[in-house]
């Protein structure tokens, strides 16, 4: 399930309040190694953006004592700064809090995990390093779209779901209502839904507790050969590759040869350590501990998420499940705007794979940008962080171009060709051409049911089904093409609902549908890297929409210069740049009309010969203003 948007939400503020944490001796904590897996507890929080996962994992930090008050800080685990600039957990992280319940030492790994749909792929790998969820619900909005989309992941991963209640301290909370709605969803009774302020502390403890008694301990075989989950990894520039892992069955100590089941490659771990919060050398990992690997290696491509890493002697033979891979729902060009950059921006996705795995990219050349990469992405806010990230971590300068989607043309001869660039149309002529498509679910209040209405069957949607959460709130179901809503599609929703609505996504395959390559000729020939493919209904927008904007970018000539819009041979849209034209009529003061004459006409006839020899030369920038995702009229609002 999938949300747009980027309504990153209020960064979480953090209050002077006075927690009384357990006392617990850190460093002997950190150098034990835990081996009864019956003292062990893997949970994670999910939840939509801005209902509080990353302030509750704050007061869990302070009640268990593993960050000290003068160290604290909001949104601790958000490591990134654009995860604290923006209010919004953009990569999964784990920590080890250790407890006291009923007089005995538990030891829990928390998995902070995102809240927008763009990171679901960062959620789904999280569930699979944990037995328990902590389903977080805000108390003044109730459930929304991404909140049932993370809870039916987990579901399906047969984890033991705790509902709570967040921010019961604020005036416009309504506990009792969203209770009885959360309770109605997941079957249970309404008094089983907890309530807690991750900003004040109330109820923590009690949530805590509620984790140690159902959450159920992990299972895994301590005397079998080692198996461990790679969930996770991250490049230190000095270090290597830091591999974070889940310990399935048997241990893992430092200073053994392990060998990654997937590649074959076999290392030596220099160094084997658990996070809380910071990363903490111990003398090994046993059966259902989270913690990470260091073996020293620079190559990106010996850690892959997914795989399974045992002993390189007496391993296992067996690998674990793995993850699926993502697939990709919305694509785009980047290209370093120095061509001489192109290597470091090879490197630099490298890396930046290594830790998101749900990017995806291959070579791509332009002729109007030159050597790029065409990159697969999740959503529009994940290519928008990709791009802020390899700007930042690796100080590259980057054009990306509008994003599109994938097409699958069948021509008349039965021949098959994707699409994922409208310069890769096939010649020929289609017999039938499908495009992706997707099931939206929208929540949102009753009264804004004609209006939600009214805009989806606008975008070819089609209704699916509707139902009512409550007597106030309905949630719609819609089939869409991808291709509708990848652009300012979700801002039209929120300025329809006052910004009460939300929406979440998932594949649905495709469906055949009415589609044209829009071809922009300039001087009667085509510029490859301005085609589009779009519905028949929207070609005259489109076209006239680019022909109007290179009238405006593309410097004026010597001799009149037509911009058009064709599909095929037939042309749709049109406008003309205006020659620049001398006056050749200041020097006649006077005189005779006919010598004013022969001179324009001569002048006529020069631009005419000018023509049909002259070559329109556009310039850099105006492929750069007319193709960037930024310059496009469309682009989604921050």
């Amino acid at each position: 399930m999938r949300r747009l948007g980027y309504s990153a939400g209020v960064t979480a503020v953090c209050t002077a309040v006075a927690i009384p944490s357990q006392e617990h001796d850190i460093s002997t904590f950190a150098d034990t190694t835990f081996t009864d897996p019956g003292k062990i507890r893997n949970f994670c929080i999910i939840a939509h953006i801005d209902h509080g996962k990353s302030t509750l994992a704050d007061r869990m930090l302070q009640l268990t004592g593993v960050v000290e008050e003068r160290q604290m800080r909001a949104q601790y685990l958000d490591r990134m700064d654009i995860e604290r600039e923006r209010g919004i957990t953009i990569k999964a992280q784990n920590v080890r809090l250790p407890w006291k319940y009923e007089g005995e030492e538990y030891v829990m790994h928390l998995i902070d995990t995102p809240g927008h749909v763009d990171f679901t792929y960062e959620v789904s790998r999280a569930l699979e390093a944990c037995e328990g969820a902590v389903l977080l619900v805000d108390a003044a909005q109730g459930i929304e779209a991404q909140t049932l989309a993370n809870l039916y992941l987990a579901l399906d991963k047969d984890l033991t779901i705790i509902p709570v209640l967040n921010k019961i301290d604020l005036p416009a909370a309504d506990p009792d209502r969203y209770a009885a709605e959360i309770a109605n969803i997941i079957g249970c009774e309404p008094s089983d839904v907890l309530r807690v302020s991750g900003k004040t502390g109330e109820g923590v403890p009690a949530l805590i507790d509620e984790v140690i008694r159902k959450v159920p301990a992990p299972v895994g075989d301590a005397d079998a050969p080692a198996r461990a989950m790679i969930f996770d990894s991250v490049y230190d520039t000095y270090r290597g590759v830091v591999t974070y892992v889940r310990v399935v069955d048997g241990r893992i100590v430092p200073r053994e040869k392990i060998k990654m089941m997937s590649t074959g490659s076999t290392h030596e771990m220099l160094e084997v350590g658990i996070v809380s919060p910071e990363p903490k050398p111990t003398q090994g990992l046993g059966v259902g501990e989270v913690g990470y690997l260091i073996t020293g290696v620079k190559d990106v491509r010996q850690s892959k998420v997914g795989d399974t890493v045992t002993l390189a002697r007496n391993g296992a033979t067996e690998p674990l499940t793995g993850y699926r891979e993502p697939r990709p729902m919305v694509y785009s060009g980047l290209y370093p705007v120095d061509g001489s950059d192109y290597p470091d921006l090879r490197d630099a996705l490298d890396k930046l794979q290594l830790n998101d795995a749900a990017l995806t990219y291959e070579p791509e050349t332009s002729v109007a940008l030159g050597f790029g990469f065409r990159c697969g992405f999740l959503g529009l806010l994940h290519m928008e962080i990709t791009r802020e990230r390899l700007e930042r971590e690796f100080g590259l300068d980057l054009i990306s171009t509008a994003p599109n989607v994938v097409y699958r043309v069948v021509l008349e001869g039965g021949q098959e060709h994707i699409v994922t660039n409208p310069s890769f149309w096939p010649e020929g002529k289609a017999r039938a051409i499908y495009e992706p498509i997707v099931k939206c679910t929208i929540i949102s209040p009753s009264e804004f049911i004609g209006s939600i209405m009214e805009l989806c069957q606008s975008r070819r949607g089609e209704l699916g089904g509707m139902d009512y959460l409550s007597e106030t709130r309905v949630e719609l179901r819609y089939t869409l093409p991808m291709a509708e809503i990848i652009f300012d599609f979700f801002d039209s929703l929120k300025s329809r609902t006052r910004g009460y609505a939300s929406l979440d996504y998932e594949e649905a395959g495709e469906q055949e549908s009415a589609l044209v390559k829009v071809d922009i000729l300039l001087q009667g020939e085509a510029v490859d890297a301005f085609s589009a493919i779009v519905h028949k209904d929207a070609a005259a927008a489109y076209g006239n929409k680019m022909t109007t904007k290179l009238r405006e970018l593309i410097p004026r000539q010597q001799f009149e210069v037509p911009i058009q819009a064709a599909i095929g041979s037939k042309i749709i849209a049109r406008e003309n740049i205006r020659a620049i034209r001398k006056d050749v009529l200041a020097k006649c003061y006077g005189g005779d009309i006919s010598r004013k004459r022969k001179l324009l006409e001569k002048q006529k006839e020069g631009k005419k010969r000018m023509k049909t020899i002259g070559r329109v030369e556009v310039p850099q920038e105006a492929f750069v203003a007319a193709l960037s995702s930024e310059a496009a009229s469309d682009k989604p609002k921050k």
